[in-house]
């Protein structure tokens, strides 16, 4: 199947960041003791290889069938024990971030690409990109570990009264 030029740039840009972030994240999982962040950064390893599969699926020239992909593996609530060190914060939230701005690429991505296979794909890797978001998040929640302002409830009725008007035009 010939892809759109585009689709092949855009996925052989990917597969090289790819690559680099596997590559930090398998440094990571062997520096780290925490059990939980050790099965996230696992579970995150194994999306992205799973990624890189399906776009090196998509790009093979002789390939005739649609490609799908696979499902990633959840990281459940039970399963946050521990604590995090100071070390192990920063790579979590170093994690998360990655996590995210993946999300976005492909989603940006996607919106780029010409072949519906490719650009549905890219739109479920971002969807998984953002789950590996979440749950880098729920785990810095779960460790309190992270700072999260809140705004009064006051700024908040303000907002609400400034804008409700919008409702009746």
């Amino acid at each position: 199947m010939n892809l759109p030029a585009v689709d092949l740039g855009i996925m052989a840009e990917h597969l090289s960041t790819h690559e680099g972030v596997i590559n930090k994240l398998k440094m990571y999982y062997v520096s780290v003791h925490n059990p939980t962040l050790k099965k996230l950064l696992e579970i995150h390893i194994k999306t992205l290889r799973n990624h890189v599969a399906v776009m090196l699926a998509l790009i093979d020239p002789d390939r005739n069938t649609k490609v799908h992909l696979p499902d990633m593996e959840n990281l459940h609530s039970k399963m946050v024990t521990g604590n995090l060190s100071e070390y192990e914060k920063d790579i979590t939230l170093e994690g998360r971030a990655t996590a995210k701005l993946m999300g976005t690429d492909n989603f940006n991505s996607a919106l780029l690409m010409k072949d519906a296979n490719v650009q549905n794909v890219h739109f479920k890797m971002s969807h998984q990109d953002i789950s590996m978001q979440m749950m880098y998040g729920r785990l810095l929640k779960e460790m309190n570990a992270e700072f999260v302002p809140k705004a009064s409830k006051e700024m908040q009725q303000l907002t609400l009264q400034k804008f409700y008007h919008v409702l009746n035009e």
